[in-house]
């Protein structure tokens, strides 16, 4: 038997379902990681816009905790999640332990913190005579909030880049709530590109993790991209 082809059986035996594997993989990456990114960009975007406009007392306070929250250590916030949809805690009647929806709201809690803080840092430093300006057009405190979201949306761009980095390169708390789960039929449940990548690399099936790595460095790169394009100076037209 040439090497090459000695070399490639024990992928073949192991993985007959290879390609529908890496597939559901990624499509369940990708769910629960846009869904949690979304879920936290309606979430803060609000928060550092009411921040970032208004002074009130605590409000150092608040930006300390926002700033805190993007270091929250990732295994302590999948236990915490975990604790939450036990049977013990307070979301146990929603029999969520080892889903996907358990998995979002990890990444949520992740990616909420990394998106309010970079969202309001990009929000305080839009200068205040373009808040002035649309005050004395007679514009409302909603028109207000468009004019300075759209000055400060190459920020709030990275922002959404930042939390989804953090949200689909998660190991920990979605390994932690989710399981690492996959059917006898290679269809993924609950198994991430990240949570696949270690399993891979432990089993020794270094081809599949190596594939997985590019895939994630891809889809990385290309929300890099999309985002980069959107949040650009000219808004993304010619």
């Amino acid at each position: 038997m040439p090497l090459e082809q000695h070399m490639l059986t024990p992928l073949v035996v192991d993985f007959p379902f290879e390609w529908n594997y890496i597939r559901s993989i990624i499509y369940v990456s990708l769910y629960v990681s846009l869904t949690a990114v979304a879920l936290s960009t309606l979430f803060s975007l609000p928060i550092a816009l009411f921040v970032g406009f208004k002074d009130f007392r605590g409000k150092t306070l608040v930006t300390s905790i926002i700033n805190t929250g993007m270091g929250f250590p990732s295994v302590v916030v999948g236990l915490v999640v975990l604790f939450a949809v036990s049977n013990q805690g307070p979301l146990g009647s929603f029999d969520l332990v080892f889903t996907t929806e358990a998995m979002i709201m990890s990444q949520f809690v992740l990616a909420a913190p990394v998106i309010t803080g970079v969202s309001l840092a990009a929000v305080s430093s839009v200068e205040q005579n373009v808040r002035d300006a649309a005050y004395a057009m007679g514009g409302t405190k909603l028109d207000v909030a468009f004019v300075t979201i759209k000055e400060a949306r190459y920020g709030i761009a990275t922002a959404v880049l930042a939390g989804f980095g953090r949200a689909i390169s998660e190991v920990g708390s979605v390994l932690i709530v989710g399981g690492n789960i996959a059917s006898s039929d290679g269809t993924s449940v609950t198994r991430t590109i990240t949570t696949a990548i270690q399993l891979e690399a432990r089993q020794g099936r270094f081809e599949t993790a190596m594939l997985l790595g590019a895939v994630l460095v891809v889809l990385v790169l290309l929300v890099n991209a999309i985002v980069v394009r959107l949040g650009s100076d000219d808004g993304g037209y010619r």
